[in-house]
């Protein structure tokens, strides 16, 4: 693998995408040829080898038949990535296998992380797991506990791993009865095997025997979780593990084919495939967990290779948008990794780039909703694909580009239409967008002046560039970065018509675009190196003690890269290791992975560099702050070993030495109309030409806009660089204009999501920084939600409550330099552990606030009368926690450290209670809080010079108008079907009722909801303050709306609420409410879905369990079943409607707490049955290892969840306490007991409702068509995903 001065042969860098194959081919004499075929044909078997079938005929001038192998002794070598391992998954077409998982735990992988994907979709739609057969296998491991009380663990095997965790043999592994159970599998076709053992990162042993046996019956392929993903946390290691299980087999069929297209199997050439971490490896070590970014790799390491140096080293924002996905990444002199991703429902724990698909592409779709211009994320796909393709596709992005001239159809390829032998239709699209422009015409009523096509496709345009920033803001602001620092990089076949406008809106000054941006995966793969990376999980400290053998693991790790970097033929010079430690706080889940490259060893670190400088440099970039009395623990060792092949591949270009040639002259439509606009080919420019804007600069595969005020020169190796003028915004007055609608929609939107950006950053505790157990939300000048982030449904409206208490109770006393501290439920609070943070903002001139910030934020523990002030006795206010109405936390600038203090710790003052038990948390957190509030302020602010007030504020009341118009359209829909007056009643456990009669005005789109008849405020803590029932009267109706509407004060407009007062629904000021918030709250939701007739009855309850000591303390709610529907089943094992909290993984919860969890999975037979069944509760067993305090705070476990049209109801849940004497005992609903070690509690949740008559014949309610929509992927959907499991 030697660098040579030239090519010896031919050279092969290949991507081959869903749509198209990119070939970049480098010949003997140093020609460069370039090629793209679609990547499926008739004509052809494998596009890959066609193309290079291709190239070598054309260029060795022979001819060289389609059926016969191809001759490979003139390749040098081939590289490769491919997208055979995302479709496969995608489309669930991988190899059919089967799960070996410990017993106990068959459906651990189904119920996951126990949230739902989408919030306020009522059909929980997950993928499917990827097996079709579990076997449980007896055997179990568990942690060693020094000083665990449970009888018989002290005569336990104890295994001393590698890692540092020391494990017991609780059940050794039973494999009589595992081969009778295999070899029936394999008796049904099934040879592929995944196999999941808990605690087997640890210690491999059960797992190699059962590999083992497997292999020694037949089966064809075996993934041993602890073998494809060595790290701790048993659901991700087992999807990881299942996905190799079932890709893997269709890769190697894939590579068989491949080498089947060339004689003898292409035994001499080097085939290398790029892996989803951006580094190439050896075909035959190419697995079905480290293929799922393939493709998109090649295109990071392109920029990577080229923009980042050629640019001076400034870091750069990849920006790849295509026809159907537009992918946003980041480079900065080191490739991002994440270890953890989700695609296609399947978390794979595995190094990979951060690659964000953040949308559609130039597919997206268009529509015209509720006075909105949106975009996606429904896609047009590429069949039928946008309506210009003559195949009766919808208006797409790609449409909106054609009719503003920026895509010249003479200059694309004829293979549009029924037959693939048309250009691209303009008349099509422009026809389609005449509709449109009808559409919105209609809506706005005759006062507006019609708009043109031109017009609304630019509208269109303009609210896509603003939505693709949103991410891109979100994933430079993750890491403490600014967006305007950076450079665009921009490729992608429609990237190019978007990068000026979106550079600018980001404050970027310049984009790049590399000569081959339109195969640019394929010219990374062309650059990319050899990587061989090994992993080994560690349970060590960083400290001195414990150096020894880190050094000793790093040490072995790097002898092993080597060895297989020389194997492949590289020399020690060409190969270069570089070790990470993947390391945390103690007590935190947020582990960062950090190499010590740039921080040398000292006499106080390891002899492999300052990974404890290095650790906490980047946490404090990251997150704001550092824990330097916290230790430090090391989760994993792993080395990354890279051979360089040292291809260099570009070329300076000569000066033309005269103006570029004018190919034509365009008219062209900007936010200025139409220009005239010269266009020019990219291969007739030289390095001495700049291209003033407008212009349009068209390539084989792209076409690039260079927008008015932007001018484009070449470099010197004929990339183009583009400096972006900065613009002057356009005057804007407070009349509506859709267009600015949904710009200021996005832009409203994402000043919240900053602002949790920063909180999350700033904040110390678990809840806040790792759990994201927050809201942060923008309010009008009367306390009216304008928007919030993200959309936890407990906290759907409530801070508008809270902001509108402030304004009335506080009035004049609200001043510049003041924030305010409430959570009392009188005041708009849910309940006390939620402490809300309000600023006012002010503007120079205006009296009074001109809008108001706010963030509420989950705080761990704020004293009581138990740990995490969440006790299921409760009986006032008082024993919950600290109180505060209107409490001034910032006075005059300055922050009220000492008054805040004295009132955490108040509670301890009421007898039996305790003040703050976490008072340094709550302080931390309250000042991130504050934190996240000033940056509000700064856009807020920002968002008012660049527009002015009057303008900003018509905005605010333009997007609360256009929720309004969203829900009176729903309501107006729902009259027409199901009349005008509807009422339901239910009960909670005691037979307290919540009755709601609603009633419909169908001409004003307006309601009552009335929950008058409700029962009377309770002796107990199940009362729900206000703004709960407002709460999840905004996600009921979000829910029914269907679509994405801005969440916030318009919602409500059309509906009054009647609360009687005293009711269990508006309790007095000192009832105890921490029950209303966790389990009323779903019983009002049950209520309301119950009266409309959506569905039937989910859970209703969230399951809340606390156990701990006076050394320990831990908290979980457990999924149960979802309600069917009309057209669906109940999902089962998944939280469903007001909360949506992951559960900890397995292995986290039995290494930090001492319980083992023997049992986890569905309750068999628990959903209602009916046409469309309910979905299954689960069943959760603890065995507890030290005596503790175990407390349940839960409902419906006397009365049923509902069914709905004939469906039966659902299974009532059950606690259970065994005791180690063998008593067996029926907790109730609520309540706290001490246990021993050695007893166990059982949890069953309630089953979900069924829908219809069971047996019922006839065709059920159609469901409606899914849209097709982009993969999400990547860190930033990884957050939204963790954000909305609260």
């Amino acid at each position: 693998m030697a660098a040579a001065s030239g090519p010896r042969g031919f050279q092969f860098a290949i991507d081959r995408g869903g749509t198209f194959t990119d070939v970049f081919a480098r010949c003997p004499s140093g020609r460069v040829r370039v090629l793209k075929l679609l990547s499926e044909d008739p004509g052809y078997g494998d596009a890959p080898t066609e193309g290079i079938r291709r190239v070598l005929e054309e260029e060795l001038g022979v001819r060289l038949p389609r059926d016969q192998p191809l001759d490979a002794s003139g390749i040098e070598w081939i590289r490769m990535g491919t997208t055979v391992a995302t479709n496969a998954l995608l489309e669930r077409r991988g190899e059919r296998l089967a799960l070996v998982v410990t017993r106990g735990f068959r459906d651990l992988l189904h119920i996951g992380s126990q949230a739902r994907p989408h919030i306020f979709d009522l059909e929980v739609a997950v993928p499917e797991v990827l097996y079709e057969e579990v076997i449980e296998v007896d055997e179990r491991l568990i942690p060693h506990q020094p000083d665990c009380r449970l009888p018989g663990t002290e005569t336990l095997p104890l295994l001393e791993g590698p890692s540092g965790v020391s494990l017991q043999v609780q059940r050794p592994l039973e494999l009589s009865g595992l081969r009778g159970e295999l070899e029936r599998v394999l008796s049904r076709g099934i040879t592929s095997l995944a196999v999941l053992l808990l605690h087997s990162y640890a210690w491999p042993g059960h797992e190699e025997q059962v590999g083992a046996l497997a292999r020694e019956l037949g089966f064809q392929h075996v993934s041993l979780s602890s073998g494809v993903s060595g790290m701790v946390r048993a659901v991700p290691r087992g999807y990881t593990a299942c996905a190799d299980a079932y890709l893997t087999p269709c890769i190697h069929r894939y590579l068989r084919s491949f080498r089947g297209g060339f004689q003898h199997h292409l035994r001499e050439v080097p085939v290398l495939f790029m892996r989803s971490d951006g580094g190439l490896t050896p075909m035959d070590h190419f697995s079905g967990a480290r293929a799922i970014l393939s493709g998109p790799a090649g295109g990071v390491v392109g920029y990577a290779r080229t923009t980042h140096p050629h640019q001076g080293g400034q870091p750069v924002i990849g920006f790849d948008m295509g026809g159907t996905s537009t992918d946003v990444s980041r480079y900065a002199g080191e490739y991002e990794h994440v270890f953890e991703a989700t695609t296609a429902g399947v978390s794979i724990q595995a190094p990979q780039l951060d690659i964000n698909t953040v949308a559609a592409g130039g597919g997206s779709r268009l529509f015209f909703r509720s006075g909105l211009y949106v975009v996606g994320p429904e896609s047009a796909g590429a069949h039928p694909g946008p309506a210009c393709y003559r195949k009766g596709g919808p208006l797409t992005v790609t449409d909106a580009n054609l009719c503003l001239g920026r895509l010249l159809p003479d200059y694309f390829p004829r293979i549009f239409g029924p037959g693939e032998d048309q250009p691209l239709c303009q008349e099509t699209a422009a026809r389609a967008f005449q509709e449109m422009a009808a559409q919105i015409q209609t809506f706005q009523g005759a006062p507006h002046p019609a708009l043109s096509v031109e017009e609304v496709a630019m509208g269109f345009v303009r609210v896509a560039n603003e939505a693709m920033c949103r991410p891109i803001r979100a994933l430079t602001q993750a890491r403490g970065h600014d967006a305007s620092r950076h450079v665009l990089a921009c490729f992608g076949g429609a990237g190019g018509q978007h990068a000026c406008a979106i550079a600018r809106t980001l404050g970027m000054s310049r984009v790049f675009i590399h000569k081959y941006s339109g195969i640019l995966s394929a010219f990374g793969l062309a650059l990319a190196d050899v990587v061989q990376e090994v992993q080994t999980p560690c349970a060590l400290r960083y400290e001195p003690p414990n150096f020894p053998r880190l050094e000793q693991s790093i040490a072995r790790l790097e002898r092993d890269c080597r060895g297989a970097l020389r194997e492949q033929g590289f020399s020690d010079a060409q190969i270069h290791t570089e070790a990470f430690l993947h390391l945390r706080y103690e007590g935190t889940d947020c582990a960062l992975m950090c190499s010590a490259k740039g921080h040398p060893p000292t006499p106080t670190s390891c002899q492999a560099g300052d990974f404890q400088t290095a650790f906490t440099s980047r946490y404090l970039v990251e997150f704001g702050f550092t824990i330097p009395d916290r230790p430090v623990v090391v989760d994993d060792v792993r080395v990354r070993g890279t051979g360089s092949s040292s291809v260099t591949i570009e070329t300076p270009l000569a000066p033309r030495g005269k103006p570029p040639r004018l190919e034509m002259v365009t008219r062209c439509y900007f936010e200025e109309g139409y220009l005239e606009t010269p266009v020019f080919l990219l291969e007739e420019l030289g390095c001495d030409h700049t291209i003033p804007g407008p212009a349009i600069i068209i390539d084989k595969n792209s076409t690039i806009v260079v927008e008015p005020g932007c001018t484009a020169s070449l470099t010197q190796f004929g990339d183009i660089c583009i400096v972006v003028g900065s613009s002057c915004p356009q005057p804007l007055g407070p009349q509506l204009d859709p267009v600015q609608l949904s710009i200021f929609s996005h832009r409203f939107m994402s000043i919240a999501e900053q602002m949790g950006r920063i909180l999350q950053r700033t904040a110390i505790s678990t809840n806040i920084k790792e759990r994201l157990d927050f809201s942060c939300a923008l309010f009008g000048p009367d306390g009216g939600l304008v928007s919030n982030a993200p959309h936890i449904p407990v906290h759907l409206g409530a801070m508008q409550e809270t902001v509108q208490f402030q304004i009335r109770n506080l009035g004049e006393d609200l001043r510049e330099g003041d924030v305010i501290l409430s959570n009392h439920p009188c005041a708009g609070g849910s309940h006390l552990p939620d402490l809300t943070v309000i600023t006012p903002v002010f503007w120079p001139g205006v009296p009074k606030p001109v809008f108001f910030v706010a963030s509420r934020g989950h705080h761990a523990d704020i004293g009581g009368v138990t740990p995490g002030s969440m006790p299921p006795h409760s009986r006032s206010l008082q024993e919950e926690g600290a109180v505060f109405i209107s409490f001034k936390l910032v006075k005059d600038g300055v922050f009220q450290e000492e008054a805040v203090r004295e009132a955490l710790l108040a509670p301890g003052r009421v007898p039996g209670c305790s003040g703050s038990r976490t008072l340094g948390d709550n302080l931390s957190d309250l000042r991130a809080q504050v934190a996240a509030n000033q940056k509000g302020i700064q856009l807020v602010t920002g968002l008012i010079r660049l527009h002015g007030l009057p303008a900003v504020q018509a905005y605010m009341a333009h997007i609360q108008a256009n929720a309004e118009v969203a829900v009176r359209e729903m309501l107006r829909g729902f009259a027409a079907r199901w009349g005008r007056e509807v009422e339901a009643e239910d009960s909670m456990d005691d037979g307290t009722p919540i009755r709601l009669r609603v009633q419909v005005d169908p001409q004003e789109g307006s309601a009552v909801f009335d929950f008058s008849g409700s029962g009377p405020e309770v002796y107990g803590n199940c009362n729900a303050p206000r703004a709960i029932t407002l709460s999840a009267l905004i996600y009921c109706l979000r829910c029914m709306v269907g679509q994405d509407i801005p969440l916030n004060q318009g919602c409500l407009a059309p509906v009054q609420v009647v609360i009687p007062k005293g009711s269990i629904l508006d309790p007095s000021p000192e009832a105890a409410v921490v029950g209303g918030n966790v389990l009323t709250s779903q019983r009002v939701v049950d209520v309301i879905f119950k009266a409309f007739g959506v569905c039937a009855a989910s859970q209703g309850c969230m399951n809340n369990v606390t156990f701990g000591n006076e050394r320990v303390g831990y908290y979980e709610t457990v999924a149960g079943g979802a309600g069917a529907g009309p057209h669906w089943e109940g999902r089962s094992g998944v939280h469903t409607h007001m909360t949506n909290t992951r559960i900890t993984d397995p292995e986290i919860l039995e290494l930090r707490y001492p319980v083992v969890l023997q049992r986890f999975e569905l309750r068999r037979g628990s959903g209602g049955a009916g046409r469309f069944r309910g979905g299954e509760g689960v069943t959760r067993e603890l065995l507890f290892r030290q005596d503790m305090v175990l407390s349940v705070l839960t409902e419906r476990r006397t009365l049923r969840p509902y069914g709905m049209q004939g469906g039966s109801p659902g299974a009532p849940g059950l606690n259970l306490l065994l005791r180690r004497d063998g008593r067996t005992i029926n907790l109730g609903a609520k309540t706290s007991v001490p246990v021993e070690p050695g007893d166990v509690f059982c949890l069953q949740t309630p089953g979900g409702g069924g829908f219809g008559t069971p047996g019922e014949e006839g065709d059920p309610q159609e469901p409606p068509e899914p849209p097709r929509s982009f993969a999400e992927r990547g860190s930033l959907f990884e957050y939204r995903r963790a954000q909305e499991g609260v």
